[in-house]
């Protein structure tokens, strides 16, 4: 099949717009089940009442795996918030209602948080024993209430159209403590626009009644679980300085 080619291209897929659908077709290395997996996270969401794009099939193409759904027309908030830097604000604040209909749902039926975070802290290469240890540890000292938390929240993964918002990328989807998702979403907008970083926490804050300290408790793991993801735009250096003010000496 000629798909043409891709309109976006991720660390675990490519995305193609055929037919007036997304194909989503997975890279060969990743497990058999990898498709299904995050078609079930995505069919959850949509059980739940979220703006979601709707699954149609879970296939193979050429051999590849490949989840086939609805495209929404439309752009990206992040798209617009660069053409109009201006309107910060009033994009972040539109983001923020949104995360928090997701923190509100109770989904004990998705994976743990915790179970996907101690995997990666494990996997990763630049911290010693002692570090995981501390990490894991930490981790499992928290107390929360388990809440649906999307995983990899931001303005990229927010297309608006015909004034609704739809909310894309539920692969690193999870049950857990919504700040941990609250403080990933402010890691990742501090790499590249730390201002907007902090109008997003205070913002957040301000309406959800959670400190900058509330949130900042997850601050170490989260950078111990970026660093397994090897993102090539993400500096090691930067997630290790923020592990090492956490760790104590």
């Amino acid at each position: 099949m000629n798909l043409g080619n891709p309109i976006a291209i991720g660390n675990t897929a490519k995305i193609y717009l055929y037919e007036d659908k997304i194909i989503k077709l997975f890279n060969d290395y990743l497990p058999d089940t990898e498709s299904s997996y995050e078609a079930n996270k995505q069919k959850y969401a949509f059980s739940c009442g979220l703006l979601v794009p709707k699954v149609l099939d879970v296939t193979k193409i050429d051999g590849k795996q490949a989840i086939i759904m609805e495209y929404i027309k439309g752009r990206t908030l992040g798209d617009l918030l660069t053409e109009n830097m201006e309107q910060a604000e009033y994009y972040i604040n539109i983001s923020i209602d949104i995360q928090q209909k997701i923190h509100m749902i109770k989904a004990d039926s998705f994976e743990p948080m915790s179970e996907k975070l101690r995997r990666q802290i494990k996997s990763v290469h630049n911290l010693d024993e002692k570090q995981k240890s501390y990490l894991i540890q930490k981790m499992d000292s928290m107390t929360f209430e388990n809440r649906l938390c999307h995983g990899d929240f931001h303005l990229f993964n927010l297309i608006m159209s015909d004034n609704k918002v739809t909310i894309i990328d539920w692969v690193d989807s999870s049950v857990g403590d919504i700040r941990a998702d609250i403080y990933r979403t402010y890691l990742l907008y501090s790499q590249f626009l730390p201002e907007l970083a902090e109008m997003y926490l205070r913002l957040y804050c301000e309406k959800s009644g959670l400190s900058k300290y509330d949130v900042f408790q997850w601050a170490p793991i989260i950078a111990g679980a970026r660093l397994s993801e090897n993102v090539s735009s993400e500096k090691t250096e930067r997630l290790m300085d923020i592990i090492n003010y956490y760790f104590p000496l």
